[in-house]
């Protein structure tokens, strides 16, 4: 295998699929990790072939710790190299009040959103490091601004959870640029995906876009194109950092 090699989990839809599909631009192999949408997932794996690149599905649940080391173990025994992970999977999670949500709905989003996250980070770290004999590579967390704006009478757990994922990648940065990993994170704005608009009427969604100073939400594909960025060879001396792609939003 001659191409670099990327897993991309939550690769079905939305971000993670956009994703998949501009790396497949870019020459890339890709592993097209999902959860349960067979059909979804095949067609971006289609995608990303039609765009130039490889690519193979991986179905597991990332909060799954024997899911992410066959996730892992598959994509080595098809392409035997791992250049880059996108942690992208994740769940919104109840939305509400705060003093609303109970224990099972906090588990959930944080065994996603968060360990989910820790747990392909590291099994990356033991492929990629050169520490364990790897080559380096890079991981990019999507994370969210709400992690900044807390959320606030509507998913204070969701911010929680991206909090903690920007707080990895600061630690984990520092930890691996040494061992030839750079770690970043992507933190998009409103974006127009099945995940962000779920439960959202369309002219409460048209108001929130009002609110962004490009006047618009951003689009998958917008979201991608930093992602791969982050993970090219332009972005060389980039880590520890937080891209925001938010329509100007802070």
């Amino acid at each position: 295998m001659e191409r670099k090699v990327a897993i991309v989990t939550g690769g079905s839809r939305g971000i993670g699929a956009a994703t998949a599909q501009c790396l497949g631009r870019e020459g890339w192999a890709v592993a097209v990790n999902y959860r349960a949408n067979d059909a979804a997932a095949e067609e971006t794996s289609k995608a990303v072939v039609a765009a130039g690149g490889l690519a193979m599905t991986v179905r597991g649940d990332t909060a799954s710790e024997d899911d992410v080391t066959r996730i892992f173990n598959a994509v080595e025994a098809e392409w035997g190299r791992l250049d880059g992970l996108v942690n992208n999977a994740g769940i919104v999670g109840p939305l509400g009040r705060f003093d609303a949500l109970t224990r099972d709905d906090m588990e959930h989003v944080l065994a996603v959103n968060v360990t989910g996250y820790m747990l392909c980070a590291r099994a990356a770290v033991k492929r990629m490091s050169t520490k364990y004999g790897g080559n380096g590579g890079v991981i990019v967390n999507v994370s969210s601004g709400s992690a900044r704006s807390g959320g606030a009478n509507r998913n204070i757990l969701y911010a929680v959870s991206k909090g903690a994922v920007n707080s990895l990648t600061i630690g984990l940065s520092q930890e691996v640029a040494g061992e030839g990993i750079r770690v970043n994170t992507v933190s998009p704005g409103l974006t127009r995906t099945d995940m962000t608009s779920a439960g959202i009427p369309e002219p409460e969604f048209q108001a929130r876009e009002s609110a962004i100073p490009a006047g618009r939400a951003g689009e998958p594909d917008e979201i991608a194109e930093g992602i791969v960025w982050l993970m090219s060879e332009a972005a060389t001396y980039v880590a520890g950092a937080n891209l925001r792609i938010a329509g100007g939003r802070p």
